[in-house]
């Protein structure tokens, strides 16, 4: 597989970040010398329909590059290893590199293409790709406008340009009504039944979201204007 190398440095959270779709097309490097320790939990669901210990419905990262990995985990919450979980996904992982050197490197280079090969296939039948030629946000963003906690206050509009449960969850915790539209929705088409609009974060070159960026200039252009953030 192809993609951009990136490194995260955190001690846990690797089901979180493997979940998250800012990572799509991403080759995630994690610094933590042992990953896999405590494994991957069961598919659970909160009254919301929100996994609840993942970001999304998948894992999202193309790849992931460790320097331990364990096969043998320990938690009450663990039904299967790192392993088990991303073979049945068909997302290939690497151990038994040298992760803080590499994060070195790309933290004076910038994150930078690259690839993982598996066995004794050549690595020039798979070309390098730049995921951020490709508009990733259109790939991972809701296809259709979803109402969460309806009835609640205030009412929020979020684009969902690679939202994670997470920030949904928070939302519903904080008594809001939540309507997650896709990246390219007319926001001002129901702006006037809403109170803000908030504007996650995503993958890729946020210039390839040209739609995204005309709704919301038109948002901003608003009289009287409507509450923005993200």
């Amino acid at each position: 597989v192809t993609g951009e190398a990136v490194f995260q440095t955190g001690m846990v959270g690797y089901v979180e970040s493997l979940t998250d779709p800012s990572y799509s097309k991403q080759l995630l490097t994690l610094t933590y010398p042992l990953v896999g320790n405590y494994g991957v939990p069961k598919d659970e669901f909160d009254e919301h329909g929100l996994h609840c210990h993942f970001e999304r419905d998948r894992i999202y990262a193309s790849a992931l590059i460790v320097s331990d990995v364990t096969h043998t985990p320990s938690h009450w919450r663990s039904v299967r290893s790192l392993h088990e979980w991303m073979q049945s996904q068909n997302v290939p992982g690497i151990s038994g590199v040298d992760t803080r050197q590499l994060t070195k490197h790309l933290r004076s280079r910038g994150c930078v293409t690259g690839k993982v090969v598996v066995g004794d296939v050549s690595d020039d039948i798979i070309p390098f790709e730049d995921p951020n030629l490709t508009n990733l946000v259109s790939i991972v963003s809701v296809r259709s406008p979803i109402t969460y906690n309806k009835g609640g206050s205030p009412r929020v509009i979020a684009v969902d340009c690679g939202m994670k449960n997470n920030q949904i969850r928070i939302f519903i915790e904080k008594g809001c009504q939540l309507t997650v539209v896709p990246w390219d929705f007319d926001v001002v088409s129901i702006i006037k039944d809403h109170d803000a609009v908030f504007m996650s974060n995503g993958p890729g070159d946020p210039m390839m979201c040209g739609k995204t960026i005309a709704n919301l200039k038109k948002v901003l252009e608003l009289n009287p204007p409507k509450p923005v953030f993200g």
